[in-house]
């Protein structure tokens, strides 16, 4: 499935946050941010693609927030509300200019975002696939 090696490819690059510590200039705190928001939204859409796939007719909408519900339903994912708070973050993403904002995304994703998508990507591998 396209979006499903999408989402494997932006995990993989958002690894590397890992490599980067505070304080972090501009363009170091830019690229983490994008690769945090690259990676949800191929997420999203990945789980999207195999929603469809599988049946589930709620996930045509389309919109980020019904396919993360969705995947709660169907038992994709674990923690509706973690989600939701990822989903959150990345709509601040147009305000990351803001240095705290861009921060407070980063620290999410080191302490709990990065999981989710592992958690994710495990559960497609073994059930959806």
């Amino acid at each position: 499935m396209k979006k499903y090696e999408n989402f494997s490819r932006a995990l993989d690059n958002l690894q590397d946050i890992y490599r980067y510590q505070e304080p972090y200039d501009n363009v170091v705190l830019t690229g983490l941010v994008a690769l945090y928001e690259i990676c949800f939204e191929q997420a999203w859409k990945a789980m999207k693609e195999i929603l469809e796939y599988s049946g589930y007719k709620e996930s045509a909408t389309g919109a980020p927030r019904q396919i993360l519900k969705t995947a709660y339903q169907a038992g994709m994912i674990g923690d509706q509300q973690l989600w939701l708070d990822a989903l959150a973050s990345r709509n601040n993403v147009a305000h990351a200019c803001n240095k705290d904002v861009a921060l407070d995304i980063i620290r999410a994703v080191k302490s709990r975002y990065y999981e989710m998508f592992v958690s994710l990507k495990n559960e497609i591998e073994t059930e959806w696939l």
